[in-house]
């Protein structure tokens, strides 16, 4: 009996973290012929996840340009995806989330009629404007999916209140399978600045800020909330591992460059954020996956943005919506500093989104789509 063909389609760091546990879980599979089709989106940050999970990719379509805009990544996506499904003909292409490959490469697999699996699906702010453009890919690509691999219960309501054909499971986040590959006690960091930094005598805040929307104002609040809070609290160091985008670099570097107990450091690497992340106080972010990663190690997060897709961390208590004001930041940062209560009920909350599985149930699922296993595979359902 032929083997299926599944591929897995990505370009980003972010895509790459929570798709290379899913890549390694197809692959032990003998019903299955995993199939890793990289686009590029992302070319340094990308190849480095590869690196850290020992995978390569079968095919590369290595669109990453200077100055490259969303139309340039969607449509050489596409048109480089036509070669690779006419050569591989693959049975289901996999994309992750919400990125311009996502959307992308689930368009160039419809356009040959190739079902769809997403992963991490259903993630909705109901603003197709923020995050831009990450709400409307997720959103495009529920409506070509034929496979909805949702992370929790909210996820896949929110896919049933659309309407959305095809089936869907409940899965957790991969997010939290990739940790398995990653934290270790006796990690040492490959960045020198943060082996000088005292885990055990200081409380180390980890910050990430780069989102389009926060851009302007909004950033400039943010890192002056920063500078604010490690003003005020001697004890505590910042690591901000600062996005390669110009307009990033110019607001972080141009307030918090040279300001003590501050330290901007060039991006890591996804072995070195989780680990930094595991021996941290406290996580500050616009980021999305941090949001899923950080409690699961029971470090509270700060989310500075309006509003979040991910609102089950929020009911679980392991993440406080802190806005992109600078003393609302200020304020929430410093109670989670100064009351050791308030900083327990967020250390000690359940992480809604995983159990370190949804691999597993996620290739269960498509084996079961295709008629290998008899037994639709249980959803995931968060601890009490």
């Amino acid at each position: 009996m032929s083997k299926l063909k599944i591929m897995s389609v990505f370009g980003t760091r972010p895509e790459a973290i929570k798709m290379a546990p899913l890549v390694k879980e197809l692959a032990r599979r003998k019903e299955i012929e995993s199939i890793c089709c990289l686009t590029g989106q992302h070319r340094e940050m990308l190849d480095s996840v590869m690196e850290i999970f020992d995978l390569k990719g079968d095919y590369d379509l290595n669109i990453m340009e200077k100055s490259q805009t969303l139309s340039t990544i969607t449509t050489k996506t596409i048109l480089g995806m036509d070669k690779v499904i006419d050569t591989a003909q693959p049975d289901m292409i996999l994309v992750h989330g919400d990125t311009s490959t996502t959307f992308a490469g689930a368009l160039a697999a419809f356009y040959h009629q190739v079902p769809v699996g997403h992963v991490e699906a259903g993630l909705r702010t109901w603003d197709k404007y923020s995050p831009f453009p990450e709400e409307m890919n997720r959103t495009l690509v529920g409506d070509i999916a034929a496979l909805h691999f949702s992370p929790t219960v909210a996820n896949r309501d929110n896919l049933l209140r659309e309407s959305v054909q095809g089936e869907i499971f409940i899965t957790g986040n991969t997010a939290i399978d990739a940790m398995k590959y990653t934290v270790r006690d006796d990690y040492r960091f490959q960045t020198a600045a943060l082996n000088e930094l005292d885990f055990s005598s200081r409380r180390v805040i980890v910050v990430t800020c780069h989102r389009r929307e926060n851009y302007g104002k909004p950033m400039e609040d943010i890192m002056h909330a920063i500078a604010a809070i490690a003003g005020t609290h001697p004890d505590v160091e910042v690591v901000y591992p600062v996005h390669l985008s110009p307009t990033v670099r110019e607001c972080a570097f141009g307030i918090l460059g040279g300001k003590d107990r501050i330290h901007l450091i060039d991006p890591i690497d996804v072995q070195e954020m989780h680990n930094l992340m595991a021996r941290s106080y406290l996580v500050m972010t616009d980021s999305g996956g941090l949001q899923e990663e950080a409690p699961a190690m029971g470090k509270p997060v700060l989310v500075m943005r309006r509003e979040t897709e991910r609102p089950e961390a929020i009911a679980a208590g392991t993440v406080k919506l802190a806005g992109v004001e600078r003393d609302t930041i200020i304020g929430m940062a410093s109670e989670l500093l100064d009351d050791p209560a308030a900083y327990r009920r967020m250390a000690k909350a359940v992480n809604p989104y995983g159990d370190g599985n949804a691999c597993p149930r996620i290739a269960d699922a498509i084996l079961w789509h295709f008629g290998k296993i008899e037994t639709r595979p249980p959803d995931f359902s968060a601890a009490k």
